[in-house]
């Protein structure tokens, strides 16, 4: 296949072994797209080929809040408004959500989980559950929470960064 890697292209042309340079792994974005490109990869097979991790993240802030409305959730689960009205539109398309336009402001989008999307939503949670338990092995539950902690920390971080 094209797209096969030869042996002999894991090195460099004097025949040493190509590895990550470390510039790269001092970088906080490297390490940091490293992550997520495993995270998407492994939510894909191992929680659901179908819904995203955002689409997730929407139906369980919903979940928690039924009725919000659409724009205050945006930023609940770090994504603006105009990704938040895809994801939203692709849901309510799906059948897990629906949509009601607030009596007091017909700007305002209020979002309810369908039966279909509760139900979706408990079957997809109880699997990324164990993703998160098998990406979190080997660490205490002491160690769990300080290293949730730190990321957390980061990416308020780096979004504080943003409006800068």
């Amino acid at each position: 296949m094209a797209h096969e890697v030869s042996e002999s292209a894991a090195k460099g042309s004097r025949g040493e072994a190509v590895t990550t340079p470390p510039e790269l792994l001092a970088a906080p974005g490297y390490v940091a797209r490293r992550l997520y490109q495993s995270y998407v990869a492994l939510w894909t097979r191992v929680v659901d080929p179908v819904l995203t991790g955002p689409q997730f993240a929407v139906l369980t802030a919903v979940d928690n809040f039924p009725g919000v409305d659409q724009g205050s959730l945006a930023s609940a689960v770090a994504l603006d408004r105009s990704t938040m009205a895809d994801v939203v539109r692709r849901l309510e398309v799906n059948g897990l959500i629906v949509r009601h336009t607030s009596l007091h402001d017909g700007r305002r989008k209020l979002l309810h989980l369908t039966e279909a999307g509760a139900q979706r939503l408990h079957e997809v949670n109880r699997r990324a559950r164990e993703l998160d338990e098998r990406l979190l092995q080997g660490y205490s539950q002491g160690e769990r929470e300080r290293v949730l902690q730190e990321m957390t920390a980061l990416a308020a971080r780096w979004e504080s960064l943003i409006d800068e």
